[in-house]
C-alpha cells in the first residue's frame, strides 16, 4: 500500500509537471514552423478523409480571476464582430488549402466565451464552416457555454446549426468560492441553462470543476459534486486549479493564503472522485469522469482513448486545425501555433496569409515517446507491441526505459510482458511517471502542481 510519505518522496506535492495534452509540450514550441509549413500541412490532409476544427473567441464580458487563458474582457460587440468577420476570413483561407472531400469529424467552439456571440454572429460562422467542409456521419459539434450569457435564441440557433454536445463551466457553487475565485454563478442559473439546453434536443452535456480553488473544503467540494450529479452531465472534467500569478495577473486577485495545501488538494479530489465512482461514473485517465455508455467511457474500453488540447477525446482524426488567436493545430507532421496576440493574428489573416507563429515539427523519437505519453495518460499503460508495431521500437530499448523509470519510482510501477503498468494505488503519480518518458528540458518550463 503506496503511503502519503511516499508519495510525498516521488514528488506529488511539489512537482510541477505539464498536464501533456501534447508532445513536446507547448513551451518547446518553437517560430521554426512558418505559415508556410502550415499551408502544406493542411494540403497533405488525405482527399475525403477527416478533421477535427477548433475554432477559439477569445472574448468574455467578464475576466474571472481564476482563469489562466488567453482571453481579453469587452464591455461592446464591436471588437467581436471585427474578429468575426477574421474569423470567416480565415476560414475562407483553410477552404483554398484544404483538400477535396475532408469533412469535419468534430467541430468545438472554445474560449473566452463563445456564446458571447450573437445569433446573428453564431449563424454567420455556423454558416461558413459548412462552406469550408460538411460534417462526417456521427459528428460531434460542441460549445462552450457560460449560464451567465446564454439565452433561447442563441441556442436555437447552435441547436438548429447541429450543436449535439454542450459543456457548462460549473467550477464551484459555493458562493464565498465564486466571489474569491471573480465567478459568480448560482446552481438556478446553471440548472436553466441545461434545462433550456435539453428542450431544444441536446442529449449531450459536459461540465467542468475545480479542486484546489480558495476556500474549499471537503464538505464545500461534497455539495459542489452532489449538486452537479443532481443536473446529470454525461462528462465532468475534474481540473486542479493552477495558481499562476506570475503568468496569469488576474490571479493576484486571489488570496494565496486562502488556498488548500498540497496534501489538501488530494484530499479535495479523492473527495469528488468517491462521488462520482459511487454515482456510477466510470473513470477516464487521470480527471474525467462518464457515463458508461459515453463515447469516452466506450473509447476507454475498447483502447481508443485519447488526449488532445481539449483533454481526452474519443476522436480519432490524425488531425486538429486550429482557426483563431492562438490556437493549436495538431498534424501527422507536427504542432503549429497561430499568434497568440489577437492583434497579430488579425494582421496576418487581413493580409491573406495563416498567422502561424510557432510550432514543432517531430524528429527523432518524438512520436514514440508521444504515444507512450499519451497511454499513460489514457489507459496507465504502455503497450509494447504497438510500439513495435508502429514505430519500430526495439523490445529490449523499450524494457530498458520501463526499467530505469520504475528505479525511479522505487518498484511501484509494474513491468509485465506486454509492457508497463501503473498500478491503481499508483496512479496519482501518472503525470510525474509520464514526464520519465519526456525527452525535453522541462527546467525551462513553468508548469503546474502534480496534484
Amino acid at each position: 500500500m503506496i503511503t502519503r510519505t511516499q508519495l510525498s518522496r516521488l514528488g506529488l506535492f511539489d512537482a510541477k509537471v505539464p498536464r501533456y495534452t501534447s508532445y513536446p509540450t507547448a513551451p518547446h514550441f518553437s517560430g521554426d514552423v512558418t505559415p508556410g509549413d502550415f499551408a502544406r500541412w493542411i494540403e497533405a490532409v488525405p482527399e475525403n478523409g477527416t478533421v477535427s476544427l477548433y475554432l477559439h473567441v477569445p472574448f468574455c464580458r467578464r475576466l474571472c480571476w481564476f482563469c489562466a487563458c488567453r482571453t481579453q474582457g469587452t464591455a461592446t460587440l464591436g471588437p467581436v464582430e471585427s474578429y468575426v468577420e477574421t474569423l470567416k476570413a480565415e476560414l475562407d483561407l483553410l477552404k483554398q488549402h484544404l483538400p477535396r472531400g475532408v469533412k469535419l469529424s468534430r467541430l468545438h467552439w472554445g474560449g473566452g466565451t463563445p456564446t458571447l456571440l450573437t445569433p446573428d454572429l453564431m449563424k454567420a460562422l455556423i454558416d461558413k464552416v459548412a462552406e469550408v467542409a460538411d460534417f462526417a456521419p456521427n459528428a460531434e459539434f460542441s460549445v462552450e457555454i457560460d449560464p451567465n450569457e446564454i439565452d433561447g435564441a442563441r441556442l436555437d440557433v447552435l441547436a438548429a446549426g447541429g450543436m449535439n454536445r454542450a459543456s457548462i463551466g460549473v467550477q464551484d457553487f459555493d458562493l464565498e468560492i465564486q466571489q474569491t475565485i471573480g465567478r459568480e454563478q448560482s446552481y438556478d442559473v446553471t440548472r436553466t441553462a441545461i434545462e433550456m439546453i435539453r428542450e431544444r434536443g441536446v442529449a449531450s452535456l459536459n461540465a467542468d470543476i475545480l479542486f484546489g480553488l480558495p476556500h474549499q473544503s471537503k464538505a464545500r467540494i461534497t455539495e459542489t459534486v452532489q449538486k452537479l450529479l443532481s443536473l446529470g452531465p454525461d462528462r465532468v472534467a475534474l481540473y486542479g486549479y493552477a495558481h499562476v500569478p506570475w503568468m496569469a495577473k488576474r490571479q493576484q486577485m486571489i488570496p494565496s493564503d486562502a488556498l488548500p495545501t498540497p496534501d489538501e488538494r488530494l484530499e479535495l479530489f479523492e473527495t469528488a472522485r468517491r462521488l462520482f465512482a459511487w454515482d456510477g461514473y466510470a473513470e477516464i485517465g487521470i480527471d474525467h469522469f462518464a457515463v458508461p455508455e459515453d463515447g469516452l467511457a466506450i473509447a476507454q474500453k475498447t483502447g481508443k482513448l485519447r488526449r488532445n488540447f481539449q483533454g481526452y477525446t474519443d476522436d480519432t482524426s490524425e488531425v486538429l486545425i486550429g482557426v483563431g488567436a492562438s490556437s493549436i493545430s495538431r498534424f501527422p507532421q507536427g504542432f503549429a501555433q497561430n499568434a497568440p496576440a489577437t492583434s497579430a493574428h488579425v494582421a496576418a489573416i487581413r493580409e491573406g496569409r495563416f498567422s502561424t507563429a510557432r510550432g514543432h515539427t517531430f524528429r527523432g523519437e518524438d512520436k514514440l515517446r508521444s504515444r507512450m505519453i499519451e497511454m499513460l495518460m489514457c489507459d496507465f499503460r504502455i503497450r509494447s507491441a504497438e510500439l513495435v508495431r508502429d514505430f519500430g521500437a526495439r523490445e529490449a530499448e523499450l524494457v530498458a526505459m520501463y526499467r530505469a523509470a520504475n528505479e525511479r519510482f522505487e518498484g511501484l510501477l509494474e513491468i509485465t510482458e506486454d509492457g508497463l503498468f501503473v498500478p491503481v494505488e499508483a496512479r496519482p503519480l501518472t503525470r510525474i511517471v509520464a514526464r520519465a518518458f519526456d525527452a525535453y528540458d522541462l527546467s525551462k518550463a513553468g508548469h503546474s502542481s502534480a496534484i
